[in-house]
């Protein structure tokens, strides 16, 4: 019978092995099930701990599923947080390598950067006050399960089905706007491939965060002064494919743009 710390093994290596072959997984549901969060947790950790031991620096926080529309798109109906590490970020306009991804998606977002822990207080004032500025980001959602085929342990023990982010250089603090009233529009090609307002996520980018703030503390890992969090989707994530250059507007933050390489670059 397989144990629960096996279990934890054996799924944090099968993501692992995802990643470093670039080729999709099955979910890892017949592993530790599909319910369990506490153990999709640990795997998380454990895939965490491995690339911390090989040089990895983490600067930040994600957190997912906060959007209704993605919620539905992911069959998922709860938010979920995963970690961010240094080579996760990307400048605005940097070529993002495609190649490094396996089946990515785009979706804007409202990022902060802390200027003070959340160690011990997880409340709305707390939060608010702990935020320096708020940046324009795109964050590119990817999965290591095969066809996205995810349910809530899946995504949560793949890092919140992270692949990596954009952020603008130019932060805006929150006493010259409100997350809730910001508006985003998403263009590829010059079409508009989603849009949503600040409002889509859990009413309020400063809600989500609220919610990772108090689940941080309850997971002995609280926010500190100088994380980036990306707070999670606007608006409907969409399919990233080789060459794509997504230029996305969140008002009053600003303009900012994700590119991708070409197969091969």
């Amino acid at each position: 019978m397989t144990t629960d710390m096996e279990a934890v093994r054996r799924a944090a290596d099968r993501l692992e092995r995802a990643s470093v072959t670039g080729k999709a997984c099955e979910p890892i549901t017949d592993l530790i099930g599909a319910g369990d969060i506490e153990t999709a947790y640990r795997v998380q950790q454990s895939v965490t701990e491995g690339r911390l031991a090989a040089g990895a620096r983490l600067i930040g926080r994600k957190i997912g599923l906060t959007s209704e529309a993605v919620q539905s798109q992911v069959g998922v109906d709860r938010p979920d947080f995963g970690v961010l590490f240094d080579d996760m970020r990307y400048a605005d306009g940097e070529l993002i390598v495609y190649e490094r991804l396996l089946q990515p998606k785009a979706e804007a977002e409202v990022a902060f950067l802390l200027g003070r822990d959340l160690a011990d207080e997880g409340d709305l004032a707390a939060v608010r006050e702990a935020v320096e500025l708020a940046y324009p980001a795109v964050e590119i959602v990817d999965s290591r399960i095969t066809d996205w085929r995810i349910g809530i342990t899946d995504t949560v023990a793949d890092n919140a089905s992270s692949g990596v982010f954009v952020i603008g250089d130019r932060g805006v603090p929150l006493n010259a706007f409100e997350p809730s009233e910001t508006v985003m529009t998403m263009r590829r090609g010059g079409q508009v491939v989603s849009s949503g307002t600040g409002r889509d996520c859990l009413g309020d980018p400063l809600n989500a965060l609220t919610w990772l703030a108090a689940t941080a503390i309850e997971f002995g890992s609280p926010l500190r002064a100088g994380d980036v969090v990306l707070s999670g989707a606007l608006g409907p994530m969409v399919p990233a494919f080789p060459g794509d250059v997504f230029e996305v507007t969140i008002e009053p933050l600003g303009t900012i743009t994700a590119r991708f390489s070409e197969k091969g670059e």
